[in-house]
């Protein structure tokens, strides 16, 4: 079973739907025969690098609400958060543009180190107050992993990896691809959102078994191929 995910590091329900994901694939009884896939996703594109203001602030005037509204807003997402364990702090949240944070998850992943990337990221962002698309930090972020500094230092400077961000998120648009976090299995089922629990593990055992080939329960002698043929 192969499952893509698309996911941006600067969305709250990515990381929740990212833990409840987790934890079913976890009780999934073929989870050894799962390719999961993360893929790269921006909520905003267009979004500068380094925030103006609170995270209130930024948040009201882009998306036109009062600063009340903001606050009851990311109240909400922290409530959610907390059910999966996960500790968001909007106080010090940097909201930025996460394009280059995409490239280094890249570069991890063809490191083999994409899950401890994909999940340090986040936390960085959501509990930790850390911006990420500042090139010292995702420097020190990345070797907190694992990861060659200098290695790192050489894929922001050389835009290495932008064509595979842009692609991904070219590939997300082809599918119909709204909002995220986005789960494609086999390339024909789609979930959308930071479903339950619950909700992901019966996916995962309806869809294994009708995915399955069918299996022949009694090779009787008293049935007709070829040989019957006139």
């Amino acid at each position: 079973m192969k499952i893509e995910i698309w996911s941006d590091f600067a969305c709250p329900f990515c990381y929740i739907g990212k833990k409840r994901f987790e934890a079913a694939l976890s009780k999934f009884s073929n989870k050894d025969k799962v390719e999961v896939i993360y893929k790269a996703y921006q909520l905003n594109p267009n979004a500068p690098k380094q925030m103006v203001g609170s995270a209130y602030e930024a948040f009201a005037s882009g998306h036109q609400v009062s600063i009340e509204q903001a606050k009851k807003r990311f109240k909400m997402f922290e409530d959610n958060a907390k059910t999966v364990g996960l500790t968001y702090n909007y106080d010090i949240i940097q909201m930025t543009n996460t394009f280059d944070a995409h490239r280094v998850h890249k570069y991890a992943q063809s490191k083999g180190l994409g899950d401890l990337m994909g999940e340090r990221l986040m936390k960085a962002y959501f509990s930790e107050g850390q911006n990420l698309s500042d090139y010292k930090t995702l420097i020190s972020l990345a070797s907190s992993i694992g990861l060659d500094e200098k290695a790192v230092e050489t894929v922001l400077n050389d835009n290495a990896f932008n064509d595979l961000v842009l692609a991904e998120q070219q590939e997300a648009r082809q599918i119909g691809v709204q909002g995220v976090p986005f789960f494609v299995i086999n390339r024909k089922y789609g979930v959308s959102g930071a479903q339950d629990e619950i909700y992901f593990l019966n996916a995962f055992n309806q869809i294994w078994q009708e995915e399955q080939p069918l299996k022949v329960m009694n090779n009787s002698d008293a049935s007709c191929d070829t040989d019957c043929a006139l």
